[in-house]
């Protein structure tokens, strides 16, 4: 897959980022003392190593009963985007109903018919937990998926249900194909969607290939992960998907945006986005804000003085015939045209479009370079993208 293309209408300068930290690859290093930067570049080892823990768990049991009236994926944070992944991936096609649950516990109408998958890292969190114990009580099949020796695998051994045991070696926000492979080979198993060795093993390639074009070692100009950094550094990034496998991708990019970089974002679908959001290009931080530059201004006090947009348009660029892509022709034109709106307002964008065979080849390559280009960003700004203090304090608090 080539380098992601940039608009560079409206650049200017990167508010206090360190461009040539970028290129220093022992200043990187040090700004990244818990080895994000590692434990992203081995997702393609995730999906290889959850394909092997997840076959040898029995799953058969699953399909005994049938097929499920419905499939929750209970968890929180990348837990939960293991299932919205699913419900992506499944399609619109899917014969079932496929919900991501967020709360604690399961949906009132979930009984002996359906199947909760629950879903942790940490096989610690409150909402896996708690859901897990309901899908036990209510009947209903059981799949838990987490850190082994943990709560979670008591609560489904108990239950006599399957545990897939995902060894924790990074925080979820790093785990999330470790923790949605597993998910797709329940789903699998209960013949819900097709996904094939050969689409597992194309995916953990193209995660590999991906994670060698972003090393750290790779200078800035052929790095598409550090060119993708810089083209949002001091920026309100806005990110939008055209479609919903590229959406998916997109509140994923928010994610790492928000936890590693620490950056505002906008995320959601470029279809909905033009029944109302995409009016932020000509907002305080959009066309607005240029349009009020004092031309006789210091560039560095103008530029502290306003904020500027960034949109990232990520690009599904599947097969017309695919059930989760648009219909031909109208993501190129949705995408053109808001590359055209954003050159005449002086806004920078970016593209990525997806490539691969399958839908869950296409995800990882919509994923890879976002992922590094949020840690990249958080280096540049002399931020540890590991440690998360607020996300930290917030949980003491919580458990005090």
């Amino acid at each position: 897959m080539g380098a992601p293309i940039d608009g560079s209408a409206g650049v200017r300068g990167h508010r206090h980022l360190d461009e040539a930290l970028l290129d220093d690859v022992a200043a990187l290093a040090s700004n990244d003392p818990g080895g994000m930067m590692r434990a992203t570049a081995g997702a393609g080892a995730q999906v290889r190593e959850a394909t092997a823990l997840t076959a040898e768990v029995n799953l058969s049991q699953l399909a005994d009963e049938g097929r499920p009236r419905a499939i929750v994926i209970a968890g929180a944070g990348t837990a939960a985007r293991s299932g919205d992944v699913l419900a992506t991936v499944a399609g619109p096609r899917c014969p079932v109903p496929v919900l991501a649950h967020r709360s604690s516990g399961v949906p009132g109408w979930v009984g002996a018919a359906d199947v909760v998958i629950a879903v942790s890292a940490s096989g610690r969190s409150p909402e896996a937990l708690a859901a897990a114990e309901a899908a036990t009580r209510r009947g209903a099949r059981l799949v838990a998926i987490g850190a082994p020796d943990s709560p979670l695998q008591s609560v489904a051994e108990r239950g006599r249900s399957p545990f897939v045991p995902v060894p924790r070696r990074a925080p979820a926000r790093a785990s999330l194909w470790a923790l949605t492979v597993p998910v797709l080979l329940a789903a699998r198993a209960l013949g819900l969607v097709k996904v094939t060795e050969a689409d597992l093993a194309e995916t953990a390639s193209r995660l590999d290939a991906d994670a060698d074009r972003c090393r750290p070692t790779a200078e800035s100009f052929v790095n598409p992960a550090k060119t993708m950094a810089l083209s949002l550094a001091g920026s309100v990034p806005v990110v939008w998907g055209s479609s919903p496998l590229a959406t998916m991708a997109a509140r994923r990019f928010g994610d790492t945006l928000s936890a590693n970089a620490r950056y505002p974002v906008v995320t959601g679908e470029l279809g909905e986005a033009g029944r109302g959001r995409v009016g932020l290009l000509d907002g305080y931080f959009g066309a607005l804000a240029e349009s009020q530059r004092d031309i006789f201004a210091d560039p560095d006090e103008e530029e502290e003085a306003s904020s500027r947009l960034s949109v990232t348009l990520l690009q599904d660029g599947g097969l017309a015939d695919d059930e989760i892509s648009a219909p031909a022709g109208v993501e190129e034109r949705r995408i053109e045209a808001v590359q055209e709106i954003c050159e005449r307002r002086g806004i920078r964008w970016t593209l990525l479009t997806a490539e691969g065979g399958s839908v869950l080849e296409r995800f990882a390559s919509l994923v890879a370079v976002p992922d590094f280009a949020s840690i990249y960003l958080s280096l540049a700004h002399g931020l540890d993208p590991m440690a998360v203090p607020a996300v930290t304090e917030l949980k003491e608090k919580l458990r005090g």
